[in-house]
């Protein structure tokens, strides 16, 4: 099996490159960035269906891990929640572009404002589990 997810992942790079040389080799067509863009959309989703399948295969398989499992969801629920709360009660953002115009969006500036809070929430957390964790080895 390993075999086989090496030659994928293989593939998957090939891919990958052969389509950014094509995006760089054009000069940056719109079509070869279009692909790119695909191709990206198409990788991400493949991720979360691996993380979610390997994260269901782990609760099946480790009944004793289904408690951490639960509280990690609602704590991503609750997160991502708060962010689109908190972006959707920003009216009027208007956010100017490169072109000399505006993103005026409301779809477009939710979905960004939530990507970006979120974000912040997820770095803090990380540098707070990190200190966390050093101070804790400090101790030992």
């Amino acid at each position: 099996m390993k075999k086989v997810l090496n030659i994928l992942l293989a593939a998957l790079f090939a891919v990958t490159l052969a389509l950014v040389a094509w995006a760089v080799v054009s000069g940056g067509s719109d079509v070869a960035i279009s692909w790119n863009l695909m191709w990206g959309y198409a990788l991400l989703v493949g991720a979360i269906v691996c993380v979610i399948a390997a994260a269901l295969k782990g609760v099946f398989t480790n009944t004793a891990g289904l408690k951490n499992t639960l509280i990690a969801t609602i704590l991503v629920v609750v997160v991502v929640g708060a962010a689109l709360a908190i972006a959707l009660g920003h009216d009027g953002l208007v956010i100017p572009n490169s072109a000399g115009g505006v993103f005026d969006d409301p779809f477009e500036l939710v979905i960004s404002e939530t990507g970006i809070l979120v974000t912040y929430v997820v770095a803090a957390s990380a540098i707070v589990t990190v200190l966390f964790a050093e101070a804790r080895n400090l101790l030992k």
